[in-house]
């Protein structure tokens, strides 16, 4: 298994924000336990939240804090007038009337009333921004998600692209194949060029420089055999060499712009360019 690639593949973040599927949870956990730098991911990754997390952490506004302390000011105050009224209570130790000041509990249980209050709003204010940014996080995961989807589906493109060029440097440079330059007919600055291949007959053709079509209609390579044309294929979408029709025998080649879908015989009116073999 190729654990950097699994790492890469963006599970682990998905798995720690609680966006992963179960059967992904699962998987996840059970790798965990038996590769250790999954484990590591997961703690590493963890980790960075949590260190983002406190480094950007907002503060409650002030007016919190400003009316918090009036409240407590206030339960001091009552507090302090409470303890002037001590209860006295008698003492049974030998008759002696003693009086013991009985201490209440009111004033520790406000404090500790403070203290909740104190912990709640910081406790409400981190939860808030742990939720804003745990938000943001999903967002942008999944940003990120689809650019490198789009990423790929671009490299996967290009990579044909190249793959293609370079099977068409290789045919074109190939000994055996014969090179047929068609140029514009009636002074029309067009060129295309055809690639016979002298062994398998099989006809290539690179469109140099030919106008664009209208979407009702297609080029169509003509083989001219012993002074006729001969359908030789239609243009279609590709991309560098096209591979067209077989063609055993010919004197010349031409194309013409016909009806999409081709046409039995060459519209002359509409011939773009010509060239002759050898």
């Amino acid at each position: 298994m190729d654990i950097q690639a699994y790492i890469e593949t963006g599970v682990i973040e998905s798995y720690v924000l609680g966006m992963a599927n179960p059967h992904e949870a699962a998987e996840l956990e059970q790798l965990s336990r038996q590769y250790p730098e999954i484990k590591q991911a997961i703690d590493e990754f963890e980790a960075s939240l949590e260190k983002q997390a406190f480094a950007n952490a907002v503060k409650p506004p002030s007016s919190v804090k400003d009316s918090l302390m009036l409240t407590l000011k206030d339960e001091f105050a009552k507090e302090e007038d409470t303890r002037k009224v001590v209860p006295i209570v008698p003492s049974l130790d030998k008759g002696i009337n003693n009086q013991t000041p009985v201490r209440s509990i009111a004033g520790r249980l406000k404090y500790v009333a403070a203290a909740s209050v104190i912990l709640l709003v910081a406790s409400a204010g981190l939860n808030i921004y742990l939720y804003k940014e745990a938000k943001d996080a999903r967002v942008n995961y999944l940003a990120l998600l689809k650019e490198n989807s789009t990423i790929i589906a671009d490299r996967g493109v290009y990579q044909t692209r190249m793959l293609d060029m370079y099977n068409s440097m290789q045919l074109m440079s190939d000994p055996a194949m014969v090179k047929v330059a068609m140029s514009g007919v009636k002074d029309k600055e067009e060129l295309a060029t055809v690639f016979w291949d002298s062994k398998t007959k099989d006809v290539y053709l690179l469109a140099n420089k030919l106008p664009e079509t209208p979407d009702n209609k297609q080029y169509q390579l003509w083989a001219m055999v012993d002074g006729k044309p001969v359908d030789a294929g239609i243009l279609g979408d590709c991309n560098g060499l096209c591979k067209l029709k077989n063609i055993p025998n010919a004197q010349a080649f031409a194309i013409t712009l016909e009806k999409k879908g081709g046409s039995p015989s060459p519209d002359l009116a509409q011939l773009h360019v010509f060239g002759k073999v050898g």
